[in-house]
Parts: structure tokens; sequence; C-alpha cells
């Protein structure tokens, strides 16, 4: 197989999650290689999985958006959206952000709640 990439990949064996649908669904998988640029991992089922979603990587406190390259029935070829290191955001970060948010929508409701006319 030619090797088209422009830039080499560490071999890796993390545990990591395929997050999409605003991260309400989660499949684990196996992080196999990973660069800057991309990664390929290994998932245990033939799940349809969106063009793009987000790559968490615990081990590495890493989430990152990525999309799909290439794929076949157990891997994933990806290529990440955002190669700019400004732009990962700790597991943390993006925890505290979705609970932030999920409080946010709370409040809202409740406001329209309360201002509706009686």
């Amino acid at each position: 197989m030619q090797e088209r990439r422009s830039f080499p990949r560490g071999r890796t064996y993390l545990g990591g999650q395929v997050a999409f649908n605003g991260r309400w669904s989660v499949m684990d998988c196996i992080v196999r290689n990973m660069s800057h640029y991309g990664a390929r991992v290994a998932i245990e089922s033939s799940v349809p999985i969106p063009r793009e979603f987000d790559l968490i990587v615990p081990h590495k406190g890493e989430s990152r958006r990525a999309r799909v390259v290439w794929r076949n029935e157990r891997e994933i070829g990806l290529a990440f959206c955002d190669s700019d290191a400004s732009n990962i955001v700790s597991i943390e970060t993006a925890r505290r952000l979705k609970t932030i948010e999920a409080e946010r929508d709370g409040l809202a409701r409740r406001v329209a709640q309360l201002t509706e006319p009686m």
C-alpha cells in the first residue's frame, strides 16, 4: 500500500470515543495511530458514523473534530479538521462547556415558562 500522508503517524493503542449528535451518541474505539493531522481508529461494529464527529482521547486529554477520509468494516481513517493546536480543547473543558450549555437551555426554558401570559 502506498503511503499518501504528508506527515508520519506514531503507532498507538489508546482507548478513545467517537462522539456525534452533539455528543449525545458515543461509541468506544481504539486509536491505532495518530499524528497532529489525523488518526486511524478501530471500531467494534459497523454502526453508521457521520462524516464528521469528535474524537475523544482521554489518555491524551484531547477532543478533536475529525472527518472521515476512508473507512472499511472495522477501521476509519481520519483527518483532523482543526490542525491548529490552539483549537484543541481538553476533555474537562468540553465537559464543562456541555454542562454550562445544558444549564443555559434549562434556564431559557424556565424563563419562557415564567413569561407566558396566563
